[in-house]
């Protein structure tokens, strides 16, 4: 009985038990709205209908809206060029000539005084215009006009003319004429949006049609409203209504301004292109729609599941992008109010983290007890190493012989190399890093305490640019660098008495992936004593090991030892093995360092 109720407990908190609570209480109102907005979809669709007609005759005419546009704006920056070249007709026309040739849109331009005559126009020649239709609407109604000729009485074309009306002050002295072919107007009438099978036309507010969206395909007339002319449809514009059309054919027409106050653009459509018919399908489906809307939200409500699962899958992803990222601090909280199935994910990345954790504790302190150690080891090592190199001093003391107190100097500097490089190694944050520059300049200033005076006179220059190097590098590089130095101090000098012997060491990166290790000194007539070799072969077994290889530059008062090597990566594998140093049997032939 106790199992029984647990599991029915159990069940409850289950997805499939939440999910169909939520679509009994999700349906319901849904089917309650679907019912209500059925009622409102026909006038909705039948109002946005007439707005989408609106548009897309507005979208036919656009281009022809921008030609017109055009022609005004082009008639009125005519208008300062012709008061000032009146007098001079040659000047003038060639003004017009100009614009016509540079604007494939106009085919004429002109000026015509108020007597009808043109003697400023883009075609040679005195022009008598009195007689033509645009010059009479002119005359009668001096102002801005828009009209058609099938046959220009000057190109011949048949033709748009846009006329603006020409002032010196109050006067008027006439108009500027522009001209544009009807077919460049009827190709700029935009098919395939939604004007497929309708008509569309533009005509002025004289009613004078001045061009349609194609040309020899039927009388235009034919679709438009039976009964009324095209100057009672202005009161309509920007409107849309139905009527039957001259051919007796149920339409649906819109009017829309193109220019306004000049030109307009009228869209005849049946109801098929209209889109009236699929209100008619809205209203006799309206008893099928509340189904479908029902349906429609068992879908919507099916999908509101995401909201008992989204939001804790998110929260989950959350932690687990903390942890990720190292937030360790404590282990994630378990979603105690998320679905089961998501509770028992929840707490299984709980477990896993609480143990990852304790885990990455332990390892963190064996980590730290190894450090400790390793540091500890290099600490003795130093120790030991300064205690020889104490020891061998001490030896230096009482041997009076000078080649073998030389002898232990230079391996006392050796000895003291090693224990500087050590000492890096311990006092350094990161084992496996070692930063050259400064092991090298610690090396330089502590040969240079010991072997250089204060009277001296040696200037010693150095230029170390940081340079990061794994151990197994930073050893054989510092024992180079000692080795390099311990022979610039020994042969050092100048044969200018009046000058001083100088050294420079510099280290820097050469490319990626390489460095250069450059120790010169200057040399003198006193410089060219012959040494025993052994430094050269160090140097020798040192560069080998840092697969570099060191160069030698001797004239003009200066030695020059230069190695080029390679920087490894600070993050290779791991357990590579350091290249063997291979001493040579002798020194080269000539060698002095």
């Amino acid at each position: 009985m106790l199992r029984r109720l647990l599991d029915k407990l159990e069940f409850t908190k289950g997805l499939g038990f939440r999910l169909g609570g939520l679509l009994s209480v999700a349906i319901l109102p849904i089917g309650l709205i679907s019912v209500i907005q059925t009622l409102h979809l026909s006038r909705e669709y039948q109002r946005s209908s007439e707005i989408a007609l609106l548009g897309r005759t507005a979208t036919a005419a656009a281009g022809e809206r921008a030609l017109l546009q055009s022609a005004l704006g082009t008639a009125d920056a005519l208008g300062p060029a012709v008061l000032e070249t009146m007098d001079r007709p040659q000047a003038c026309s060639d003004i017009m000539r100009g614009l016509v040739q540079r604007t494939v849109n106009f085919v004429y331009a002109g000026f015509t005084r108020l007597d009808g005559v043109t003697e400023c126009s883009s075609v040679r020649g005195v022009h008598d215009l009195s007689g033509e239709s645009a010059f009479r609407q002119f005359s009668e109604s001096p102002g801005t006009l828009v009209t058609t000729s099938a046959d220009g009485p000057v190109t011949g074309k048949a033709v748009v003319v846009v006329i603006q009306p020409l002032y010196r002050g109050v006067e008027l002295l006439g108009f500027i004429a522009v001209s544009m072919s009807h077919d460049l107007l009827r190709s700029t009438h935009v098919s395939g949006l939604g004007t497929e099978g309708a008509r569309i036309l533009t005509f002025n507010n004289q009613g004078e049609v001045i061009s349609s969206d194609r040309e020899g395909a039927g009388d235009i007339t034919e679709v438009l409203p039976r009964g009324k002319s095209l100057p009672s449809l202005l009161s309509r514009s920007e409107t849309t209504f139905r009527d039957i059309s001259n051919s007796g054919e149920r339409r649906v027409f819109s009017v829309v301004p193109v220019v306004p106050g000049l030109v307009y653009a009228l869209g005849s459509w049946n109801r098929a292109e209209s889109g009236i018919t699929g209100i008619d399908i809205t209203r006799r489906t309206a008893l099928i729609l509340p189904l479908i809307l029902w349906a429609a939200s068992l879908a919507v409500a099916y999908f509101a599941v995401y909201r008992l699962v989204l939001r804790h899958i998110r929260e989950l992803r959350s932690q687990m992008r903390r942890f990720a990222i190292g937030d360790r601090s404590a282990p994630p909280p378990v979603l105690a109010d998320a679905p089961a199935e998501i509770e028992d994910m929840s707490q299984t990345f709980h477990n896993m983290a609480r143990i990852l954790i304790r885990d990455e504790e332990a390892m963190e302190a064996a980590v730290n007890e190894k450090t400790v150690l390793m540091k500890e080891v290099h600490h003795r090592v130093k120790n030991n190493l300064q205690l020889i190199a104490s020891i061998i001093n001490m030896q230096i003391r009482v041997i009076e012989h000078d080649d073998a107190r030389r002898v232990l100097r230079s391996v006392q500097d050796r000895v003291a190399s090693l224990a500087t490089i050590y000492r890096n190694l311990y006092q350094a944050e990161h084992l496996d890093s070692v930063q050259a520059d400064r092991l090298i300049r610690d090396i330089i200033n502590q040969m240079t305490n010991a072997s250089v005076g204060p009277g001296a006179g040696l200037r010693i220059n150095t230029r170390l640019e940081p340079l990061v190097l794994m151990p197994d590098q930073a050893v054989p590089l510092s024992l180079l660098a000692t080795e390099a130095f311990t022979n610039a101090l020994k042969y050092s000098g100048v044969s200018d008495p009046d000058a001083e012997p100088w050294v420079r060491v510099s280290l820097r990166a050469d490319g990626p992936g390489h460095a250069v290790l450059e120790v010169e000194n200057s040399i003198g007539a006193s410089s060219l004593a012959e040494g025993t070799g052994l430094g050269s072969q160090l140097i020798e077994a040192f560069a080998t090991q840092l697969e570099g290889e060191a160069e030698q530059e001797m004239g003009e008062g200066r030695f020059l030892l230069r190695l080029r090597f390679q920087v490894e990566n600070l993050h290779k594998r791991e357990g590579a093995e350091m290249p063997q140093v291979v001493l040579t049997s002798a020194a080269r032939p000539g060698s002095r360092h």
